[in-house]
């Protein structure tokens, strides 16, 4: 398997997880993930600037993040409960090989929204149009995705659900804590997302 397969396997490993936490028969339940990735599209636009009648400058790290949460949706629109992850794997990283443009990132990012609404699919290649766009690599998806899951987690192991979680410790944001333990990181490493999670562990208070 190519190094970007192998990636995708692990997300996609990880987001069926991830919602099985959440509900155990979760790909029965028939969630609409396509809203989802509609509605982050209308936030994420907000973050990039579409308004012509005042100055606005993207906020490239914000858009990055909000990309990376309609990946979240986007995986488990893909999760059928019957084709293997590997399967899944090799049919996502070949739409994300050839991305789909359209003359700005809002217009890839209105395709990418429109087969939201209109099919109720996640459209993988103008989603790596949008990527390209914006200048984010498999690599920063990757990165951006196993820490965002392991952040999920670790919210819900610490409270998350029962209203006990605390969010900002140390005068920063539980996710500025991530940023931080992600690039100290190996992000090639096995054990990538589990020493993620050792990291946000050890800086959480008890």
């Amino acid at each position: 398997m190519s190094a970007n397969i192998t990636k995708l396997v692990v997300m996609l490993e990880m987001q069926n997880a991830m919602n099985t936490k959440v509900h155990e028969q979760w790909f029965s339940q028939g969630f609409e993930w396509y809203r989802a990735i509609w509605v982050e599209c209308a936030e994420m636009l907000d973050h990039y600037g579409w308004k012509w009648w005042k100055k606005q400058t993207p906020d490239t790290e914000q858009v990055i993040l909000e990309l990376v949460d309609i990946f979240h949706f986007g995986l488990s629109l893909r999760i059928d409960g019957e084709k293997s992850f590997e399967e899944l794997a090799k049919q996502l990283d070949a739409e994300l090989a050839s991305p789909e443009k359209a003359d700005d990132f809002k217009q890839t990012l209105e395709q990418l929204a429109a087969s939201a609404v209109a099919e109720k699919v996640f459209n993988a290649a103008a989603f790596a149009g949008c990527m390209q766009q914006i200048g984010m690599s498999v690599d920063d998806l990757y990165r951006g995705y196993v820490g965002k899951n392991t952040l999920n987690f670790f919210r819900q192991d610490h409270g998350y659900k029962e209203g006990t979680y605390i969010k900002e410790w140390d005068e920063k944001e539980d996710n500025e804590h991530l940023v931080e333990i992600v690039k100290s990181l190996d992000t090639e490493h096995p054990d990538f997302a589990k020493q993620v999670y050792s990291g946000l562990e050890a800086r959480y208070p008890a």
